[in-house]
């Protein structure tokens, strides 16, 4: 069978269980999909539209594809532009973030990068193969499913895919191995950490029903291969990875990190995580004479949320804003990467060697915008934006757990909760760009 034939879960359950709930969101993105999403094909071309287009809009439209799927969020914080599917642009064709409405063609291309996938592919394998039948199949979807684009920070929201709670301890190693080929040690210290934090968070405030380290799920895109594209998805409150493997190529992103609290005294050891983007930023902000300040800054006040290409945002369109890069020193530019680098250090070393060299091409064309304060402890927001890459830091009013440090909902934005995302402008989101190549030039999709 074709990879289009296999890995796609089906959607099953009895009225009124969590799997019938799932399966209920998945058939009404289907549904919008089949009713809107025809233009799919114009946009993407070639056989790999036909075969995406299959794949996302399996179903029959009906009269209630305009309902809001169960579990959806109506808002919210790191939402940006959107807070769910229902009412933002996952019910539209995936286009990529951009500047005008227009992609800018031949930044991303299918070339040897000499990243070594082969452990990653191994440990997804293995993931795959430790877990029940049931299990995996409401796990792996097609390498083209929307499923991709599903993913929220929100802690209320419903996903697929199989839950840490859902897996014993030897399948949570396996999960933890496969983590462990794709990131950094610093990626995988920040990942425990965030679950660390959301678990003795919702001790504090009493409620690890919704705040807990077991909140976050796994879903596999397409088959772990050499040769094939595929990828795999972990996704909980306040942290998502998105991770695309195409042979040598990778592509992580989006990927959403944050905490609330950010720093929390746990069994007597100071837990601290989305540190250094922030020190990272501020450092950049501070390089900078009062001159480049007045263009970087676009004010000095901080709203609650500024983030802008959060959940269900894959489509933004903003315009490039702030200092451009041009205008920076050697040192200031450093410093400029130096943010940039706090994201994309959490890959292995060799594939974040190839993302920064991908960056750093397009640094003259790089434009940062900052709001908010520049002192140790300002509340801020910074967002980094080029051809090839999207940062946002945005430190964020206290949410729904501010009790765990103090706070309380309503009070200003703080350092203590912030939300920060990553992601590939002009259409490389998810890999998306690299699969659609691969599609049109493999003689046998054809």
């Amino acid at each position: 069978m074709s990879e289009h034939e296999t890995g796609q879960p089906e959607e099953s359950g009895a009225p009124g269980t969590a799997g019938h709930a799932l399966a209920n969101r998945r058939n009404f993105m289907r549904k919008v999909f089949f009713a809107s999403g025809a233009t799919a094909v114009a946009t993407m071309g070639g056989a790999g539209a036909w075969t995406a287009l299959a794949d996302e809009t399996t179903g029959t439209a009906t009269a209630d594809a305009s309902a809001s799927p169960s579990g959806a969020p109506s808002g919210g914080p790191g939402g940006g532009a959107g807070g769910g599917p229902g009412n933002m642009t996952i019910t539209e064709d995936f286009f990529g973030l951009t500047t005008d409405g227009k992609r800018v063609d031949d930044l991303f291309t299918i070339h040897s990068t000499k990243v070594a996938t082969a452990p990653v592919i191994t440990a997804a394998n293995a993931f795959l193969a430790g877990l029940t039948d049931t299990q995996k199949t409401s796990t792996q979807f097609t390498v083209h499913s929307t499923e991709w684009r599903m993913w929220s920070n929100i802690d209320s929201y419903e996903r697929q895919g199989v839950s840490l709670a859902d897996l014993t301890d030897a399948q949570k190693t396996l999960g933890t191995a496969l983590l462990q080929a794709a990131l950094s040690a610093d990626g995988l210290e920040t990942t425990e950490k965030i679950r660390r934090i959301n678990q003795a968070a919702g001790e504090a405030i009493n409620n690890t029903t919704a705040f807990n380290e077991d909140a976050y799920y796994w879903t596999v895109m397409g088959t772990p291969s050499a040769t094939e594209p595929w990828g795999f998805q972990f996704d909980g409150h306040h942290l998502v990875v998105n991770y695309f493997v195409l042979r040598d190529q990778v592509v992580m992103s989006p990927c959403f990190w944050g905490s609330e609290p950010t720093s929390m005294e746990i069994d007597g050891e100071t837990v601290t995580v989305c540190h250094e983007e922030v020190v990272a930023s501020l450092a950049f902000i501070n390089s900078l004479t009062a001159a480049q300040q007045s263009v970087a800054i676009e004010s000095t006040t901080k709203s609650n949320e500024s983030m802008k290409a959060g959940a269900f945002a894959d489509n933004t369109v903003q315009e490039y804003t702030g200092l451009r890069g041009n205008a920076l020193t050697s040192a200031q530019r450093k410093k400029l990467l130096g943010i940039v680098e706090a994201f994309v250090g959490r890959a292995k070393a060799d594939a974040a060697k190839v993302r920064m060299s991908e960056v750093s091409k397009h640094l003259s064309d790089t434009y940062v915008t900052w709001a908010g304060g520049t002192a140790d402890d300002a509340a801020f927001y910074v967002r980094v934006h080029s051809p090839v890459v999207w940062v946002e830091v945005d430190c964020q009013a206290p949410g729904p757990l501010a009790g765990a440090y103090g706070a309380k909902q309503g009070d200003g934005a703080t350092q203590k909760h912030v939300h920060s995302i990553i992601r590939t402008p002009n259409g490389n989101d998810y890999g998306k760009e690299l699969l659609r190549q691969h599609y049109l030039t493999s003689p046998h999709h054809h």
